[in-house]
């Protein structure tokens, strides 16, 4: 009985390792048309981009008052997103949640690649990207901007080794696995998937030293985010406006970029199951059980939000009383209200009941609170900016309104229609699926069935024995 459970599991992993591999040997016509449709959009926004850098930031609708627009507010939820890796990989992986074997991959794919597109819109900001090189000959260590960068490129450093690490036992796998060596591109996945496993070939001294590396990666990683986060927030809350100051801005911005990064996760957990047909690998139960996270961190970020909102509310101080009147009552006050709906009480009623945490209304309510959280870092930036120290009045109606024009938008869209397309290209190349964890899992419920049967065996024997003698 036992060899041929061990036989049925042997044909489990090997039907694992061809499902994975599948999205890679092939290429359909709605995946060219997808890539294609992405391309033309980032390329029209790299064509803006270079409008705006021709033309300077005056194309743009940010004026003196609103210098930190669209951009800087894609920038935060960008970075936000990037907890997305922390919490499924990192955090699951630490607290050892076996469930989290299957979805490990995208949340680490998506964590990288909104670092990378996060980490561009500031110098899209800039005006002059060659003003960069200011920030890192000349930069004042007491600056909250210094603190950004070196936050920002520590944890893609970090994230790119933890995504590239588990990867390597798999990129071993296509390696030996693929059987179009004769077409240019055969040939280049050859040479690709060759020279990224760095002769993996599974010796227990290799796999020792990939375990010890990925435990390292594990604990070194989660403060890395978690300051990530912080330093973004402290751009806001070190200086003195109305609207920023406040020292609960920290754990604030960490626990929406959970919230929201977790949300994500749902979403590319959504997509890859559909699309490439992993329904027997990310189950419902994934799915209830990443709801249950998404629920808590929406508890935290509706307290958080309280705090951030109530307290100044009370005081009514005047330099805040203007800009909590906008948002409560004024030109923002549908969005903020929307908002405070949409992505705090309606995602905690819906998530709160085991139907909402179903594939559909979960994947829906995470819509929402994805988008929402994008307009939240808006709401954020931009009424904050459009209540300076100089009253409105001494200056230009023009330069005391603000909403992004199109070069804003096609920018944008473009860097968004960049991540897409990286996830694309990531998951046509290579699996989106860490198929030697899953196996491993497999190998462990295997290992507990097997003993299970034995120890039942054994009691079954035992109470025989028993009665014998009492007979």
């Amino acid at each position: 009985m036992i060899d041929s459970e061990t036989q049925e599991l042997d044909q489990e992993i090997e039907t694992l390792r061809e499902d994975c591999l599948r999205p890679t040997r092939h290429w359909s016509a709605v995946t060219i048309i997808w890539v294609i449709f992405l391309m033309l959009v980032a390329a029209w926004g790299f064509g803006v981009y270079i409008y705006q850098l021709r033309n300077g930031l005056g194309v743009t609708a940010m004026r003196n008052y609103v210098s930190w627009g669209l951009y800087i507010s894609t920038f935060v939820f960008f970075i936000g997103i990037s907890h997305s890796g922390t919490l499924v990989s990192a955090i699951l992986r630490i607290t050892k949640q076996e469930w989290r074997r299957p979805i490990t991959r995208s949340a680490e794919l998506l964590t990288f690649v909104s670092l990378c597109f996060g980490g561009i819109m500031p110098i899209i900001d800039l005006g002059r990207p060659d003003r960069i090189l200011n920030l890192v000959m000349f930069g004042r260590i007491q600056s909250p901007l210094i603190w950004d960068i070196i936050c920002i490129l520590t944890y893609f450093t970090g994230s790119t080794v933890f995504l590239f690490l588990p990867m390597i036992p798999d990129l071993a796998l296509c390696r030996d696995r693929l059987t179009d060596t004769k077409s240019l591109f055969g040939k280049f996945k050859k040479w690709l998937y060759t020279t990224m496993a760095m002769g993996w070939h599974g010796s227990a001294q290799q796999w020792h030293t990939l375990e010890k590396c990925m435990k390292v990666m594990t604990i070194i990683i989660i403060p890395i985010a978690v300051s990530v986060h912080t330093v973004v927030s402290y751009i806001f809350a070190m200086t003195l406006r109305a609207g920023w100051d406040s020292t609960v801005f920290g754990p604030y911005f960490v626990a929406g970029a959970l919230y929201s990064g977790s949300a994500g996760v749902i979403l590319g957990m959504a997509a890859f199951r559909k699309f490439y047909h992993l329904e027997k690998y990310i189950t419902p139960r994934h799915f209830n059980l990443m709801g249950q996270i998404v629920l808590a961190l929406t508890l935290i970020y509706a307290y958080l939000n309280l705090n951030e909102y109530w307290i100044p509310a009370y005081k009514m101080a005047s330099t805040e009383g203007a800009l909590l009147g906008d948002l409560f009552w004024g030109p923002y006050s549908r969005v903020f209200w929307t908002l405070q709906f949409g992505t705090v009480l309606l995602p905690i009623v819906v998530m709160a009941t085991p139907i909402g945490r179903r594939i559909l209304p979960l994947s829906i309510t995470c819509i929402v609170i994805v988008i929402g959280a994008w307009i939240k870092r808006y709401i954020i930036v931009v009424p904050t900016l459009l209540h300076p120290f100089m009253p409105i009045q001494e200056v230009p109606a023009d330069w005391a309104t603000y909403f992004p024009n199109w070069v804003e938008w096609s920018v944008t869209m473009a860097c968004l229609a960049g991540i897409f397309l990286v996830i694309t290209l990531f998951a046509k190349m290579f699996p989106m699926m860490a198929v030697w964890e899953v196996a491993e899992g497999m190998e462990l419920n295997h290992d507990k069935k097997i003993a299970y049967a034995q120890r039942k065996k054994r009691e079954e024997a035992l109470l025989e024995t028993e009665k014998v003698v009492i007979g």
